[in-house]
This record gives structure tokens, sequence and C-alpha cells, in this order.
């Protein structure tokens, strides 16, 4: 899946993605505990990668891959 990505925001307790395409996709912040636990300051000190968002300070990473296709919740059958 090749997905460049313009823009890292966060808001109401979520994280957002938005691709050059203008496809917007979020996670709640619960759902990655150090992310959740930061700072303000500790948040918006991220770098962007071909693959991801990288956060030095808190050793945390996710991948733009992941917004898309990673949930919590249960998979129905």
């Amino acid at each position: 899946m090749d997905i460049e990505v313009k823009r890292v925001w966060f808001q109401n307790d979520e994280i957002f993605i938005e691709t050059v395409e203008g496809e917007r996709r979020s996670h709640p912040l619960k759902w990655f505990p150090r992310l959740d636990k930061a700072t303000k300051g500790q948040r918006h000190n991220f770098e962007l990668s071909p693959f991801g968002v990288h956060w030095p300070e808190l050793d945390e990473d996710l991948s733009f891959e992941g917004f898309f296709t990673y949930s919590k919740e249960p998979i129905s059958s």
C-alpha cells in the first residue's frame, strides 16, 4: 500500500492523518498509551517517513497503512 501523508494532527483525543489525495483517517489516542499520556509538545515532536509517523522522544511508531487497516473492534464473521 503506497500512502503519502501531508498532515498529522491531534483533535478531541484522536490522532488524524490526511493523505495528499485528501483522504482522512483517525484513531483514538487511548489505543496508544504513550501518545495518550504524552504532553502536547511531545505529541507534536514527530518525524514522517515514507511508511509512518515516529516520535523519537516517546519511542512510538504508527504506520500509515495501519490507519487504513487496523481496528481494535472485534471482527464479526
